[in-house]
């Protein structure tokens, strides 16, 4: 048996992968913890779960308008870099308390790589997505160059400055929850491991209407994530208008959050602040969301094309990953209307070789193994490190500081 500590920022969409895999740890054995901010956690993890807190800014709200190096700047000095300083004396307390033979730390979770190497510990890293492989930083230098700097500051703070490799990824093991298929010709590192989308248990929903489906027509499923309620009025109108003028052969339920449809419903769009999203995707014939990469992950894994209207962050890359894979159209979130909407829901809808594509995706992410697969690598990866981790958590201790690993 092998111990493996989950160290996951407070984003829900970076925590359900990898309650996923720590789902299946737990099946074959193993032991988990987990080391965020208890409330995003609890959830995804299930009852019982051993969770070690860790502190986050107090303020962690973005302004709704930035787009852009704005909003990428804004990810980085302001959500990232305070994430990383807030949480990892949590993080130091959680291995001290559950001696980890492997650091399990998400991309965005910084704290968690920069600890587990100035501690000595094995770590493997959890990239959710898989922008950070697409080389989109390689046509602006200085803002990556900003990006290196700003990284090596909190390696010289948190981490082990002897080290040179970037803390985004794990020179020992890096899962990407992708697949070559959707993420194309990308630059992972060598250590990369593609394991396809890794789908946790989700907590029971408020009752759905199934019966309101009506099979004769297409149904759309509308999202636009949680973290972008505020944003979506117009788009989600538009939406719906666009799918209403389709009456006779489409339907869209629509994930309302925020309430932005005031819950206007009829039989041809349904509004709902939520929905059983994976049990829709298996009656869905197409989804318009904003290119989040767990929204179109789940969504090629159930066969099912795209029409993504891309807001910020990894999203732009995404939506690109996506239509050169042929399994969905983009459109842009700000100028889409409901003319707009429609002429792109009638090609994914009309055009055989959207699904043809979402298929071959599909195809690629089963066969990649999912929880299991993941489950998989970081047993090895705990059964190649456990002398050398071992070691080191008795040599090193917590505010103590100690050697790389080599």
């Amino acid at each position: 048996m092998s111990r493996f500590l989950f160290v996951v920022p407070p984003l829900v969409g970076h925590i359900n992968p990898a309650a996923a895999v720590a789902a299946e740890l737990t099946r074959r054995g193993h032991r988990v913890a987990w080391a965020g901010l208890p409330g995003p956690v609890e959830e995804p993890a299930g009852p019982g779960a051993e969770i070690h807190p860790c502190d986050v800014p107090r303020d962690l709200h973005r302004p709704p308008g930035l787009r852009g190096v704005a909003a990428l700047h804004f990810l980085w000095q302001d959500f990232l870099a305070p994430l990383a300083t807030a949480m990892a004396p949590g993080v130091e307390r959680a291995v001290a308390a559950f001696r980890p033979d492997v650091l399990v730390a998400d991309q965005q979770a910084l704290a968690g790589s920069l600890t587990a190497e100035r501690l000595g510990i094995p770590c493997a890293t959890s990239a959710t997505t898989s922008a950070e492989f697409s080389g989109a930083l390689s046509t602006m230098p200085k803002v990556e160059e900003w990006i290196r700097s700003l990284l090596a500051g909190l390696r010289a703070a948190l981490g082990d400055p002897a080290r040179t490799h970037d803390p985004r990824f794990s020179p020992d093991l890096v899962l990407a929850f992708t697949t070559p298929a959707l993420a194309g010709a990308c630059a992972a590192p060598p250590q990369t491991r593609f394991v396809g989308p890794a789908l946790a248990r989700r907590p029971g929903t408020a009752p759905f209407p199934w019966e309101w489906l009506d099979p004769a027509r297409h149904t759309v499923l509308v999202s636009l994530g949680t973290a972008n309620t505020g944003l979506g009025g117009r788009f989600l109108a538009e939406c719906a208008a666009a799918v209403r003028e389709r009456a006779p052969r489409v339907q869209a339920v629509v994930a309302d959050p925020g309430g932005a449809l005031d819950g206007t419903s009829d039989d041809t769009v349904l509004a709902l602040p939520r929905v059983p999203q994976p049990a829709l995707l298996g009656r869905a014939s197409a989804v318009v969301c904003h290119a989040g990469h767990n929204t179109v992950a789940e969504s090629l894994l159930h066969g099912v094309p795209l029409v993504v209207a891309p807001i910020r962050d990894d999203q732009p890359v995404i939506a690109q990953q996506l239509t050169t894979a042929g399994a969905g159209i983009r459109i842009r979130f700000g100028r889409a209307d409901r003319r707009a909407i429609g002429a792109a829901l009638d090609s994914v809808l009309g055009d055989p070789g959207y699904r043809a594509a979402a298929r071959r995706v599909q195809e690629s992410f089963r066969a990649a193994g999912g929880a299991a697969a993941a489950a998989a690598h970081l047993e090895e990866a705990a059964g190649s490190g456990t002398g050398s981790g071992t070691e080191s958590r008795t040599e090193s201790r917590p505010g103590q500081g100690g050697p790389g690993r080599p």
